[in-house]
């Protein structure tokens, strides 16, 4: 059996300076040998290689722990968790879709974390949306000790996190509220309970992997019909549909290149056929 499913690991719970040291020993692997070891966990669910990818990014856990100490719960837990979120990072991951395992396994490795957090707050109902999950997390980083809020400090945060007021004097509101139960009780079966809020489809790594890549497929075929008009077309496509404001009229085209609003509008619809007719080859 191989050194690396014999060596002995320990607890970060009975030891976190001895556990971090520990996870640091194991080498972080090459792109070829991760996708090498990746491949044959997938094709021959062997769990040896599957063992050593988790080993290999222990220590990105360790380091992503760090960031959620402010929260009063012990490192080694969140560490415990997030190792959680990197199995299953590993049990998921296709080294065939060109990421490398650490930027796929960070978004599991943090929602074990998140999750945790919430579970140990017992404050479910504080953040039912995914919204509301990133004001939790990010107004807890800024605040400074356990004290309310000023109004003038809400108004600050608010600018800072680019939220209205009212949302983070509510979430203010929940964060120093008491503790709600996870699931409900026997007499309330018929109400929705906070377990019902906590999984959010939308945010599942794979499909999140999914829209990233169609959404580079797309940006990809725009530049390649782009790329496919002379021009004077492209101008007035980037002109008309391409600005994130202030889109230029027909009128100020038209001046621009001296011809018609007409003329500008036909050159418009010419264009924007032969770039769909592209983007959908």
């Amino acid at each position: 059996m191989s050194q690396a499913l014999t060596f002995s690991i320990p607890s970060p719970s009975a030891s976190l300076d001895r556990y971090i040291q520990a996870v640091n020993r194991f080498p972080m692997l090459s792109q070829e040998e991760e996708a090498d070891l990746a491949r044959r966990f997938r094709q021959d669910n062997d769990l040896e290689t599957a063992w050593r990818l988790v080993l290999s990014h222990l220590r990105v856990v360790v380091a992503l722990s760090r960031g959620y100490r402010g929260y009063g719960l012990p490192q080694a837990d969140l560490i415990q968790e997030g190792n959680v979120g990197l199995m299953k990072a590993v049990k998921r991951f296709d080294p065939d879709r060109g990421v490398r395992l650490v930027s796929f396994a960070i978004h599991w490795i943090k929602a074990e974390i998140h999750e945790f957090i919430l579970r140990n707050w017992k404050i479910v109902k504080l953040a039912t949306t995914k919204a509301q999950r990133k004001l939790f997390f990010n107004l807890r980083s800024l605040r400074q000790g356990a004290n309310t809020l000023r109004p003038q400090e809400i108004r600050q945060m608010a600018r800072q996190l680019g939220v209205k007021p009212e949302e983070v004097a509510e979430m203010e509101i929940r964060m120093g509220g008491h503790d709600v139960p996870l699931e409900a009780g026997p007499d309330e079966e018929d109400h929705l309970s906070p377990i019902d809020y906590l999984a959010d489809p939308e945010a599942e790594p794979t499909r999140l992997l999914e829209q990233r890549q169609t959404e580079r497929l797309r940006q990809q075929g725009l530049t390649k019909a782009l790329d496919a008009l002379d021009e004077r077309s492209r101008r007035i496509i980037e002109a008309r549909w391409l600005r994130e404001q202030d889109s230029a009229t027909l009128h100020e085209l038209a001046a621009e290149f001296q011809v018609s609003g007409e003329r500008i509008r036909q050159i418009e619809q010419r264009a924007l056929q032969k770039m769909k007719a592209l983007m959908a080859g």
